[in-house]
C-alpha cells in the first residue's frame, strides 16, 4: 500500500496494516507470490527456494491468514484447483477483482491487470461476497507450437 507520499511500504508494513503479525513464514510467502506476479498453486508455492521447509499445515495456514487478510486471493483453474495470488506487488496493493487467463495445454495461469470483472447483477437481497473470471486458450508459446 502506497503511502501518503505514494512511497511503497514494507511487507512488515503491510501486514501489520493489515491486522497480521510479520512471521517469517508470512513474509516469505507474500514475498515469493509478489515477485512471481501471478496465481501459483500450493504445490508451486511449497517447492519455492526458502520456503520448502515449510510444512503443509503452515503453509495452508499462511496462505489463508494472508487470504482473509485482503493480501491475497485464491482462484480456481480449470482443473478445480486453487491458485493464489498476491494483491501486492513492488509494495502497492494490486485491485482484488481483476480477471485471470489460463493456458488449456500448459496449464500457465496470469493475471489479466488493468481490466476489469464483468458487472454483475443479484437479485434483491442477495450479496456479492466475491467474484472471479477466468477466460481459456493458448499461451503464445503453446500456440507457436501449433497446439489445438
Amino acid at each position: 500500500m502506497p503511502s501518503p507520499s505514494g512511497a511503497a511500504v514494507s511487507r512488515r508494513q503491510l501486514l501489520r496494516s493489515s491486522g497480521l503479525r510479520c512471521t517469517p513464514a508470512r513474509d516469505a510467502v507474500l514475498a515469493y507470490l509478489s515477485r512471481r506476479g501471478r496465481p501459483l498453486a500450493h504445490s508451486e508455492i511449497a517447492r519455492a527456494r526458502g520456503l520448502a521447509s515449510l510444512d503443509r499445515v503452515t503453509l495452508y495456514r499462511t496462505l489463508g491468514a494472508l487470504q482473509d487478510a485482503g493480501l491475497v486471493h485464491r482462484v480456481q483453474d480449470r482443473e478445480g484447483a486453487w491458485r493464489f495470488c498476491a494483491h501486492v506487488r513492488h509494495g502497492r496493493r494490486c485491485p482484488a477483482n481483476h480477471p485471470h487467463f489460463q493456458c488449456v495445454r500448459c496449464g500457465r495461469m496470469r493475471c489479466l491487470t488493468g481490466q476489469e470483472l464483468p458487472r454483475v447483477t443479484v437479485r434483491a437481497g442477495e450479496r456479492v461476497t466475491g467474484k472471479q473470471f477466468v477466460v481459456y486458450g493458448l499461451c503464445a508459446a503453446c500456440a507457436r507450437r501449433g497446439a489445438r
